[in-house]
């Protein structure tokens, strides 16, 4: 009896049981790249790893963003160490897009001059999809900063993080360059740009003041599985409070609301996917 308590207890560590699969391939991930790290000296083979490896890391970017919404475990301690690792994959730190996501993107969305994953130049026009990637991935850590300012209570651990994180991956370069530099430090800015790429679908062009028509949806089921349901993007905007595994649901609620022609195919499925 008092073991199948202490079982349940161990479960209950995670919010959701949703979580569990996502961050269990995740973590392993991660321990893929430190017995590379620790045990591959072939910069090639290192290489190849790493391009393999930019889509699904890529797609981790999804998971982190749903971890900053909802945070995955009812303990802090075991939320910041899977942030680290989120970190090491994506280049996105502890409460980076809590704050320019969250706090900023989500309250801002339909205000271009404020938006901090604005779509719009200051001119009115809308950026094409390398400027849009550029100009987001760039101004992330400079915009959830300024988002920060106003949230101190956030802004803390983003920084302590952000400089534990850099500190360590420094040291990890350090001490193995190549290894630290292929597994590292490329994967990190090549997942905040791929981050950045793939967010230009969610609401580029769509200049409106109604909710309901100021983000476009993606209900393939195979893109849903791989990003946590982030396809049912106006359902997110909605209620982003609301966890990644009820937004279908969400969705079944207000889709006679969201106009047909925001159901779309994003970039990354019709060149991944095929779909």
């Amino acid at each position: 009896m008092h073991k199948t308590q202490a079982s349940q207890k161990g479960f209950n560590v995670f919010r959701y049981k949703e979580d569990r699969l996502p961050v269990l391939i995740i973590l392993a991930l991660t321990v893929v790249d430190f017995i590379l790290y620790f045990s591959v000296n072939n910069a090639l083979v290192l290489f190849m790893y790493y391009l393999v490896m930019i889509v699904p890391k890529g797609t981790i970017c999804a998971w982190n963003h749903h971890h900053q919404h909802l945070f995955t475990f009812r303990n802090t301690l075991l939320n910041r160490g899977l942030e680290f690792a989120y970190a090491l994959h994506t280049g996105v730190t502890t409460h980076l897009w809590r704050l320019h996501h969250v706090l900023g993107h989500h309250l801002n969305f339909l205000d271009q001059e404020k938006d901090e994953s604005r779509w719009k130049r200051k001119d009115g026009k809308k950026m094409g999809v390398v400027e849009y990637t550029l100009n987001v991935a760039l101004t992330a850590y400079p915009r959830g900063y300024s988002v920060g300012k106003k949230h101190p209570k956030q802004l803390r651990p983003f920084i302590l993080n952000t400089v534990i994180t850099f500190v360590i991956v420094g040291l990890l370069v350090w001490y193995n360059p190549v290894a630290g530099i292929l597994l590292f430090v490329l994967p990190m800015i090549t997942s905040l740009l791929f981050t950045a790429y793939v967010t230009y679908d969610h609401h580029s062009g769509l200049d409106t003041q109604n909710e309901f028509e100021a983000s476009n949806n993606n209900l393939s089921p195979i893109y849903n599985i791989l990003t946590g349901n982030l396809g049912y993007h106006t359902a997110h905007h909605h209620k982003q409070g609301v966890h990644w595994s009820k937004l279908p649901q969400l969705h079944e609620t207000i889709q006679d609301k969201i106009p047909g022609h925001l159901y779309t195919k994003s970039s990354i499925t019709n060149m991944v996917l095929g779909e």
